[in-house]
C-alpha cells in the first residue's frame, strides 16, 4: 500500500482548504468528521448527498481533504479512519474552520428553498 499524504501545517494554505472545500459533498464530509467526537470511517459517508457516492468517488474527496491538510486517515487493518486537523490549523488561521462550518450548517437549512438542482424558471411572456 501506499503511504498517505499528510502535509505538514506550514504547508496548508487558506487557497487549499476552500478549494477543498468548495465541492458539497466534500463540505458535508468535512463537517460530519469536525463534528464528531472520534474518528470515522469512509464507509460512514456513502450516503452523505441525496444518491450513495460510489467508494472511488468517495476515495477521491477523502484524497482532497487529507492533500488539503484539513483530515489525517489512519489506516487501521481493512479500513482507513479519518480525523480532523482542526486543532493544528486553528493555531496557522484562527477562526477559518468554525467560520466555514458555520456558513455550510447555515446553509443547509436553506437549500430545500433556494431551489437548488432545479431549473429557473422562465420569465413570463409578455401579453398585448
Amino acid at each position: 500500500m501506499r503511504p498517505l499524504v499528510h502535509p505538514a501545517i506550514d504547508d496548508v494554505t487558506v487557497e487549499g482548504i476552500l478549494h477543498a472545500l468548495s465541492d458539497p459533498v466534500r463540505v458535508a464530509i468535512f463537517a460530519d468528521i469536525v463534528g464528531s467526537d472520534c474518528s470515522q470511517n469512509c464507509s460512514n459517508f456513502v450516503n452523505v448527498s441525496d444518491k450513495p457516492i460510489p467508494k472511488s468517488t468517495l476515495s477521491q474527496h477523502f484524497k482532497a481533504l487529507r492533500e488539503a491538510g484539513l483530515i489525517r486517515g489512519e489506516r487501521r487493518g481493512v479500513e482507513m479512519q479519518n480525523s480532523s486537523r482542526c486543532a493544528e490549523i486553528e493555531k496557522r488561521f484562527p477562526g477559518l474552520i468554525p467560520a466555514i462550518v458555520d456558513a455550510y450548517k447555515i446553509q443547509l437549512p436553506g437549500t430545500a428553498r433556494s431551489g437548488k438542482g432545479q431549473k429557473p424558471a422562465r420569465p413570463s411572456a409578455r401579453r398585448k
